[in-house]
């Protein structure tokens, strides 16, 4: 039996490899609730203004981009270690039955709250007639 972690020895080496950010870099739960279906989504790290949501055809795409705040400006700066991400994670998710025009959203405390109302469902089954 071993006390010591199996990636113990090679976290350090491959840690600093990772410089992409990974899909589950916005967890999220999702809900329906008063005839809305809810996403709230952890985004921590991010201003709203590095956050763009759109939908189109019940596909609704949350983006989150950090640009990489290294410049000329911050050449004095010698890094013993970089953890901070730099780049863009996106979710999408799939609705039928949504009104794209009345979604709403709020962002607070790196948390991403989205409402998005249901719509009434049109029965599109039709009866043809055999002649």
């Amino acid at each position: 039996m071993s006390l010591i972690p199996r990636n113990f020895y090679l976290d350090d080496i491959f840690s600093d490899l990772a410089t992409t950010p990974r899909s589950n870099d916005m967890k999220c739960d999702v809900y329906e609730k008063d005839g809305n279906y809810n996403i709230e989504l952890d985004i921590p790290g991010y201003n709203k203004e590095d956050i763009k949501i759109e939908c189109e055809d019940g596909i609704l795409s949350v983006t989150a981009e950090k640009k990489n705040e290294y410049n000329e400006e911050n050449e004095d700066k010698k890094y013993i270690r970089r953890e901070r991400v730099y780049g863009k994670v996106t979710r999408t998710f799939s609705f039928s039955d949504i009104d794209e025009d009345a979604i709403k959203a709020e962002f607070k405390d790196g948390i991403l709250k989205i409402a998005i109302p249901k719509s009434e469902k049109v029965e599109s089954k039709k009866v043809i007639e055999i002649n």
